[in-house]
């Protein structure tokens, strides 16, 4: 990214920066809370931008001084030193704020995690994966939601949908990396002979929607279905069919839920799921439409890829896009993903970086 390049960019965005805080102040905008969130986060989103900005402003003109009275001093002298380092530093966290982002990266997510190969103890391992994601959510402060779950015999699940907040963070740009296999080896609970297994389970995450409007769905396009909830091993847990599933005729997207006891909660949680569904769906198209090629999950990666190994009795978890290799998995069971998926997004902006050379 060239200097004159980098200019040019950074006024248009302190501009919109600037515009959006005048937007902001109007009490008319927080009417609409759908329009008041998303232009709050892109708000935040420039925020960090101008801070860091302004930052460098500030050491380029320390550091000009220091210069300037260091050849009568050696302390200025050592302190232009120091200012020089803070600089080079700054500007290059500046210009990593300025690498291009996918357009989805500040939204909520939505996590979907099924069972696979392995009957239960895939089940078992799902469970797992969602006691993971909800401990290092909350580590980081953010909120999640089961919007629907279908458990299994043993106290797994079948299938289960989570919904992430994580305000200003944007919990999509995180969890996207999440999306694809998930390999576990261990001893199954199951097993007597102490034998290893390998089983998984897949993981699915989708950018939310900000307002029910984004995706506008008609009446006439869905089919929706009531059933009867049901739990481990197929038992109905409800005497009233409650559960509801809704297609989206003119793309077959279909979502489920049966976790409330009410229809109409159900249903809401199911169109929640449809538009995020919806939404991926139509990012897709336009990526490839455009040959936008990325790393994302949803936008082209195979959702069958295994993507990580999670290996107990080595303790070992196994990054296979990346490379990454720890000896910690109890750690990261227990909620510590910042550095598995920090490798993901370091070679997501590598290849970002990248893009924008060529």
């Amino acid at each position: 990214m060239s200097s004159d390049s980098l200019t040019a960019g950074l006024a248009v965005l302190v501009d919109e920066h600037t515009r959006l805080s005048e937007e902001l102040s109007d009490p008319a905008v927080h009417a609409d809370t759908g329009r008041a969130r998303k232009l709050s986060r892109r708000y935040a989103e420039l925020d960090r931008i101008v801070v860091a900005a302004r930052r460098v402003d500030e050491l380029r003109d320390d550091l000009a001084a220091a210069e300037e009275l260091g050849d009568d001093d050696p302390e200025f002298a050592a302190e232009a030193t120091r200012l020089s380092a803070e600089l080079e530093a700054a500007d290059a966290e500046l210009r990593d704020l300025l690498i291009p982002r996918d357009p989805d990266d500040a939204r909520d997510a939505i996590v979907e995690i099924k069972a696979g190969e392995g009957g239960d103890e895939s089940a078992l391992f799902a469970g797992d994966l969602l006691r993971m994601y909800e401990r290092w959510i909350a580590s980081h402060g953010w909120s999640s939601q089961v919007l629907t779950a279908t458990h299994s015999d043993l106290g797994g699940f079948k299938d289960v949908t989570i919904a992430v907040k994580a305000g200003a963070d944007g919990a999509y740009g995180w969890l996207k990396f999440e999306g694809g296999v998930h390999r576990v080896q261990r001893v199954p609970v199951t097993e007597s002979q102490g034998r290893i297994h390998t089983s998984a389970a897949g993981v699915l995450v989708f950018p939310e929607v900000d307002e029910p409007e984004e995706i506008h769905l008609e009446d006439k396009d869905l089919r929706i279905d009531v059933y009867r909830s049901s739990g481990p091993g197929g038992q109905s847990v409800n005497t009233t069919d409650s559960a509801v599933r809704i297609t989206h005729l003119p793309t077959g997207i279909t979502a489920s839920c049966q976790n409330e006891k009410s229809q109409l909660q159900n249903k809401e949680a199911a169109l929640r799921m449809l538009r995020a569904r919806i939404l991926a769906k139509q990012a897709e198209e336009a990526a490839a439409e455009a040959a936008d090629i990325r790393r994302s999950q949803v936008r082209t990666v195979d959702r069958s890829e295994r993507i990580r190994t999670y290996n107990f009795p080595e303790n070992r978890i196994t990054d296979h896009r990346t490379g990454f290799k720890a000896y910690n998995l109890d750690q990261v069971l227990a909620g510590d993903l910042d550095a598995v998926i920090g490798s993901n997004r370091d070679a997501d902006r590598a290849a970002r970086l990248e893009a924008l050379g060529d």
